[in-house]
């Protein structure tokens, strides 16, 4: 491996850094709010989009809606051009921030079939376990959320498919806290991003389950007040995980 490839060096955060990360990510939110808002108003019309398309299988919509989670890391590649174009002194440009996978196609590709996969196959997980676990007639798409936390019913189903969504989660959290970010300012291969971001996990294990934390706690809001707080936590994620990425890797 070359000196320009060497394998990126990974150190220590502090527990209290996500929500320094997340602070930052704000203050890359204020400085560009058109383009954050235009990513994040797409993450609101792929929800409402997903409602409109299965409003009568709210078994699908759930699948789908929480997968997003899995292909967030993907999702919000052009966000972190805009933070990275910030940090760098030069201005946040949304033309630019939609081509920003051109900086490192292959890996970034290959990447994006891993998570492509792994959606796949929760996707389908998901539908199995309702169709395994839930009693009882299935609630409107309006109200599915509602009846699952509030109603005490289908608590074994909740329990499990928690359980099981958060397995999936983890997978994906654990090979993405720094893959794109480091696969777009590096030009790293995807394997040695997915082994950096494990890594970072590993090394910061406690600042790492806050920060999947604050993630999960980001993304339920967005998508329990029907995707519409996706606008905000969306975009905020997404610039703050580029912080997290130049806390967690050495500069060169």
């Amino acid at each position: 491996m070359s000196a320009e490839q060497a394998f990126p060096t990974i150190v220590s955060v502090s527990i209290r850094a996500p929500f320094a990360w997340l602070a930052a990510g704000w203050q890359d939110f204020r400085a560009a709010p058109g383009a954050s808002l235009f990513y994040g108003l797409a993450f609101v019309g792929m929800g409402f989009l997903l409602n409109a398309l299965f409003a009568s299988r709210p078994h699908i919509t759930l699948a789908l809606g929480t997968g997003f989670t899995l292909i967030g890391p993907f999702l919000t590649i052009g966000i972190y051009d805009l933070s990275r174009r910030r940090q760098r002194g030069e201005k946040p440009q949304l033309a630019a921030s939609l081509s920003a996978w051109r900086a490192n196609p292959g890996a970034i590709g290959f990447y994006a079939i891993i998570l492509l996969l792994l959606f796949a196959g929760w996707a389908r997980v998901s539908v199995l376990l309702v169709a395994l676990l839930f009693e009882g007639s299935m609630p409107s798409v309006a109200t599915f959320l509602q009846h699952l936390v509030f109603s005490g019913e289908n608590a074994a189903f909740l329990v499990i498919y928690i359980g099981v969504g958060a397995g999936f989660a983890l997978l994906v959290f654990a090979l993405s806290v720094v893959s794109i970010p480091l696969m777009m300012d590096r030009g790293t291969d995807t394997v040695t991003a997915m082994i950096a971001s494990f890594l970072a996990l590993t090394r910061s294990f406690p600042a790492m389950l806050v920060w999947a934390a604050l993630i999960a706690a980001l993304v339920f809001a967005g998508l329990a007040t029907f995707y519409l707080g996706l606008a905000l936590t969306g975009p905020l994620v997404g610039h703050a995980t580029w912080h997290a990425y130049r806390a967690a890797v050495a500069p060169r």
